[in-house]
């Protein structure tokens, strides 16, 4: 049982804290407890919007002492709508988004409420870039926690994968640093295991050479040539180098003024990705990928890795109604192209974005058991991302999801990515086929540093034993 929020004196918590406590009534409440997810409509006691880490501490134990429900926003970019909670009390780190780079050390530290703009506008000018994000916008912490595919993933792997430390503040209100070298269990637990074992406010990743330049590949083909074009998609990646990551995808073209009138809005089958290189090579890298079938359009070319990062924000915008499930691929088999061609025709909203990243590469090359996130053998995610407007196409939206994802779930891994988990509405089952032979030691880690569960409006992760 929870204390009713009613009974709370959240006075007391503002009293304690250098940030403010908005509550129902205050001004500012609505945006307040807004998020990306326009889908998502809670209603929380009380936010806690910190001004520092020992605000957070504070916030935790108020939390604690009370027994209420905890919800943790870092970008509130989170699909699932985690980052706030019916009468309960959100930890909001939206403050906390200083980006600091360390050029000696190849290293850049954010805050647990910077967004991957933040870090991008810090690296990117010097030709430098942690793999983050690629919608801008996208808070560093909800999409580093869970495991993070950026642009160049084949080439510098997940975003966990380039974790050197992380400062976590833990059930009881203690601060902690995580590294290989200092509570090693809980570092290795926080990548990829979600925020099941404290607040981070602040992550330091090891940043890589990438621009500021880089040739970006974005060829649109005719929709009725989805199959052959994903076919020869598939078989000509197959032995790509690290430095090309591409996608094959099923979306509708922009409806904006620089594309020719009968082009806008139409569906197509298509290719993209980065050359996480020379931009030069890249360009010769990607012919065959540009020659698949006759496009409709080829916008690939150099492009500054700023622009590539925010060329997708104006597609999600905040306030969009989202419903996104993802799954890892045994292979990219002939069946799984059929499957998503066949589904790829039954969008429900001309916005809905099918896509298949090829992964591999350096993320393939880290073991199973050397990161929470668990098995790194699915080389192809399948991402079904629904994005409509109206309320009233809610259940339409996310029936189609679920029945694509469920026809094509024969052909996975059994491992969802839990960055584009639905709703989180599978719950303990989603948990153990992700996690696999992970799940006992997530769940004994769980144990040691949150016992009681604080931290469970995610996906949850019991407290374990032996």
């Amino acid at each position: 049982m929870h204390t009713t929020a009613l009974a709370i004196d959240f006075a007391d918590l503002a009293a304690r804290m250098r940030g403010e406590v908005i509550r129902p009534g205050d001004r500012g409440y609505d945006d307040a407890r807004a998020i990306w997810n326009g889908m998502i409509d809670r209603h929380p006691a009380a936010i806690a919007r910190c001004a520092s880490p020992d605000d957070v501490a504070t916030a935790v134990r108020f939390a604690a002492e009370q027994d209420l429900r905890l919800a943790v926003r870092g970008g509130g970019h989170n699909v699932a709508g985690t980052a706030v909670v019916d009468d309960g009390l959100v930890i909001d780190l939206s403050p906390l988004r200083e980006v600091r780079l360390d050029e000696a050390s190849r290293t850049v530290r954010a805050q647990g409420g910077a967004t991957w703009a933040d870090v991008d506008a810090v690296t990117a000018p010097l030709g430098l870039a942690a793999p983050g994000g690629v919608v801008s916008e996208t808070g560093v912490a909800g999409l580093a926690l869970s495991g993070g595919v950026s642009h160049q993933r084949r080439r510098d792997g997940m975003t966990i994968d380039n974790l050197v430390s992380a400062e976590v503040v833990l059930a009881d209100g203690s601060r902690v640093r995580a590294a290989a070298d200092e509570h090693a269990d809980l570092f290795w637990a926080l990548r990829g295991g979600g925020g099941n074992f404290g607040v981070v406010t602040a992550f330091e990743f090891r940043v890589h050479p990438l621009g500021p330049e880089v040739f970006a590949l974005n060829v649109a083909y005719p929709l009725e040539e989805a199959r052959s074009v994903l076919t020869a998609w598939r078989d000509a990646v197959a032995d790509a180098p690290d430095e090309l990551s591409t996608a094959g995808l099923v979306w509708s073209l922009p409806v904006v003024e620089e594309l020719p009138a009968e082009l806008r809005g139409r569906p197509y089958v298509g290719v993209a990705g980065l050359w996480a290189g020379d931009p030069e090579e890249g360009e010769r890298r990607t012919r065959e990928l540009r020659a698949l079938a006759t496009s409709m359009i080829d916008m690939s070319g150099p492009v500054s890795y700023l622009d590539l990062q925010r060329s997708l924000d104006p597609y999600f915008p905040s306030g969009r109604r989202c419903y996104w499930k993802a799954l890892y691929l045994e292979e990219l088999a002939d069946a799984a192209i059929e499957e998503t061609v066949e589904w790829s025709g039954r969008r429900k909203s001309n916005d809905t974005l099918v896509i298949i990243r090829h992964c591999g590469g350096a993320i393939g090359r880290v073991g199973a058991e050397e990161t929470a996130f668990g098995d790194r053998g699915g080389e192809w995610m399948l991402s079904i991302d629904s994005t409509w407007d109206d309320p009233a196409d809610d259940e339409a939206n996310i029936a189609y999801t679920r029945d694509f994802w469920d026809a094509a779930r024969p052909l996975s891994t059994g491992q969802t990515y839990f960055n584009f988990p639905g709703l989180l509405e599978d719950g303990e089952a989603e948990v153990r086929s992700s996690y696999g032979s992970n799940l006992r030691r997530l769940e004994r880690v769980k144990a040691g540093y949150d016992p009681e569960n604080l931290f469970r409006l995610n996906q949850n992760i019991r407290p374990g034993g032996e």
